[in-house]
Order: structure tokens, then sequence, then C-alpha cells
């Protein structure tokens, strides 16, 4: 078993204190900090190196530190959730840098998605989006059918499988150059619209989450293909085509 290491980093991270302040990179120095750790355990230590010296620790966004909730997003050296491929920040470790590296974190950069403080940023606008549309309807009349009654074909519920494990992060909207979330509005449509149980608000729901997608203030997609490169659970973008098929079904009907 390879022994333990551990390296001296520098790093530069944005500092704002709130959405209507002005931010700036401030650099930081941090030594001992374990190749095991993850991301988010060496920030959690410059934290503490900055509460002993007295100074405001760095705000930063977490939950589960699994790779599930989402809430870690951050851009590191120009990249969303770092240097490595279908991981979310939190599963980002140490090792991925050298001894002396210096390392630029940010939070992600998007009209649709301001700056609350520090490397914190307001995500809610996908939580509208979903809220647009993101359901289904049941009947709760006593006359219900259990939903593993219904066959549904292996290779759509394969699909529809693949299109929910999207976490909205937000890694999508951070990478593309026109702050789109189709990626994602594309991921939510698709895993309802692969599955009977999503046919009965299928017009209604692409045409609200699309109008709720523009409404917030988000970019259109010019197929860089970026999103689904830097999506840390590998969403394909078969789902914008998904949608955008939805989408002129649902405008012809209306």
């Amino acid at each position: 078993m390879a022994s333990k290491k551990n390296i001296n980093i520098k790093l530069k991270v944005w500092r704002q204190k709130k959405a209507s302040d002005k931010g700036q990179m401030v650099d930081y120095s941090l030594n001992d900090v374990s190749t095991d750790s993850s991301f988010l355990e060496m920030l959690d230590q410059l934290n503490e190196q900055l509460v002993n010296e007295r100074k405001e620790p760095i705000a930063f966004d977490h939950d589960c530190r699994e790779g599930i909730c989402g809430m870690c997003s951050l851009y590191i050296n120009g990249r969303a959730h770092g240097p490595d491929t279908g991981i979310t920040t939190c599963q980002l470790h140490m090792r991925m840098f050298n001894d002396g590296d210096t390392i630029y974190v940010e939070p992600w950069r998007s009209k649709a998605f301001p700056v609350i403080k520090d490397l914190v940023v307001d995500r809610s606008a996908f939580d509208r989006i979903q809220q647009a549309g993101g359901f289904v309807s049941v009947n709760t009349s006593g006359r219900t059918m259990d939903a593993n009654a219904i066959p549904v074909p292996k290779a759509d519920a394969d699909k529809a499988f693949e299109a929910a494990a999207c976490i909205g992060c937000g890694a999508c909207v951070a990478t593309c150059k026109n702050g789109s979330a189709m990626l994602f509005v594309g991921a939510k449509v698709s895993q309802y619209a692969l599955l009977p149980q999503g046919r009965v608000e299928a017009t209604d729901r692409v045409l609200n989450m699309v109008r709720q997608m523009d409404e917030e203030g988000f970019g259109n997609c010019t197929n860089t293909g970026a999103c689904e490169i830097e999506c840390p659970k590998g969403i394909s973008l078969e789902n914008i085509a998904r949608m955008n098929r939805e989408y002129l079904k649902a405008s012809l009907i209306k």
C-alpha cells in the first residue's frame, strides 16, 4: 500500500460578501494537505486555518458528500467540478493535484445562478423549472394501478433511468458558453416522456418547463457538447433532442 502523502498548495478563491458586492480572487496558502482527502475536506482544512487566524471562513455549498445531491458545485481550474470526469466536487480528491500547485476556485458563472456569497450560488431556478412541470398525476379515486404492473419496454426504462440520474448540480449551465440549461431540462422531460405514467401531462409539461427555463434567463443550445462532457452523471445529448421533439409535438397540438 502506498504511503500517505501530504502536499503544500496555493489557492486563489473567489470571495464575495453578497450578490450586490464586487467580488475578487483572494490568495491563500495551505500546507500539509493529505492527498487522501477530498476537495471539500481541503476547504474544511482551509476554513479551520482561517478561523484560527480570526478571519471569516469561505462559504461553500455541500450536503451529502457522496456525489448524489449536486450541491458541491465549484469551478476548479477552469473546469466544472475540477480536473476529473464523471465526478462531483465532493468526489474529487487532492491526489489529482501536485505539491506546489496553484488552484483556482470559483462559483458557477451564469446569469441565472447569481452569487449568494463566496462560492455559493442560487440555483433555485432549477427548482422552479421542475415545479413548472416535473411531476406525474396519480389517480387516487380508489381504482389505482400499481406502477410496477404497467409494462414498460426495457430499452425505454433504461433510458428513463439514465435521464433520472441527473442531480441538478448545474455543471451543464456553468460549462456551456451560452449558459444553457437544456441538458438539465431535457433530462427532466425525458425521464417522464419515456414512461407511460408521464404521458398524461406530456404536452403541458414540456411547454411549461421550456417556458420557465427561458424566463429564468438561461441561454439556448448550440450543440457544442460541453455539457455532456462535464456532466458528472454522463447525461446524454439525446435528451435535448428528445425534448425538442416533445416540444415540437406539443406546440402543434396546442
